[in-house]
């Protein structure tokens, strides 16, 4: 299949979300919006020769649900995206593999989280978490009830139209490891929505400066760290400026821990952009601390992006 975006779907509100978003994703991109439901009791034992219908009528009436879950998407999103290509894939796989294989094969993975509120953060299923865990290319994750107008900057009275500018897209960036395919994305993703970018960066003095900070000596040690830590931020954004020259860009040190820096600053965006570096251990979660904790605590869609 040529260039598309896939979404996991199972029905679900905020499968349901994540599909919406999938789609106004590949409208900008000018791509295929591909849905795909797993049912993994449609199985070849299930088959008889050349029928299209399982044997076991046990299976019936599942597969109808499973198929009107399809129908329905599908038909919605067309009505709300004319023009917009789209497949609906009924997968007889379990679930997780099935979101693996969409993954990729997808120029981008699209899964849904369910909101829980408060300060609890939102519930990551453990076949979203295997995917954002293992995928080789970047996936997104949606949280259930988020709109089109989420997307825009809402006027005085709280309300945002379709011509309202875009919210800022969030890059958390890593400046000692600076990964281009995450920079790149939050860069193309910003300069899509002609929204404004804002990059962030987390820098800590060497713990072996902790016990001697109020030392007259060191008093200034802060400040030539800190400097330190803009310049690379600086020589890590400068390639991606020049090439989105028209692309307008923040840069924010914080101190402190990375993940909680961009748990506050994500708040009012539209879009957070996070890495993750890809470890090719058969065991494991495969997935950092920080992308774990802004998926599960971040309301706005999480990109993780996955390099080496």
């Amino acid at each position: 299949m040529t260039g598309h975006i896939a979404v996991g779907l199972d029905g679900s509100r905020e499968s349901l979300a994540a599909a919406d978003w999938a789609a106004r994703e590949a409208r900008r991109r000018g791509l295929t919006l591909r849905l795909v439901h797993a049912w993994e009791g449609l199985t070849d034992p299930d088959r008889g020769p050349g029928l299209s219908e399982p044997v076991l009528p046990e299976l019936a009436v599942p597969r109808h649900w499973a198929r009107r879950i399809l129908r329905s998407a599908e038909n919605d999103l067309g009505l709300r995206h004319p023009g917009l290509p789209i497949v609906a894939d009924l997968v007889a796989e379990p679930p997780p593999a099935a979101v693996a294989e969409a993954g990729r094969e997808a120029d981008l993975l699209v899964l849904g989280s369910r909101g829980l509120g408060g300060v609890t953060g939102f519930l990551v299923g453990s076949v979203a978490l295997s995917a954002v865990a293992r995928a080789d290319r970047p996936v997104v994750l949606v949280r259930a009830g988020y709109r089109a107008e989420d997307e825009r900057v809402p006027d005085v009275e709280g309300h945002a139209a379709s011509p309202a500018p875009y919210r800022a897209v969030v890059q958390g960036l890593d400046a000692r490891r600076p990964c281009d395919p995450v920079t790149e994305f939050a860069f193309d993703a910003a300069a899509r929505r002609e929204a404004p970018l804002h990059v962030v960066h987390t820098w800590n003095p060497p713990s072996s400066y902790a016990d001697l900070a109020g030392a007259p000596h060191e008093r200034g040690a802060d400040a030539r760290f800190e400097e330190r830590a803009r310049r690379s931020v600086t020589a890590a954004l400068q390639p991606w400026r020049e090439k989105y020259s028209g692309q307008a860009v923040t840069e924010e040190l914080r101190t402190g821990k990375p993940a909680r820096n961009l748990i506050a600053l994500s708040a009012g965006a539209g879009l957070l952009v996070v890495g993750r570096r890809r470890r090719r251990s058969p065991v494991g979660a495969h997935l950092g601390p920080v992308a774990h904790a802004v998926i599960h605590h971040v309301g706005c869609p999480v990109v993780v992006v996955p390099h080496d």
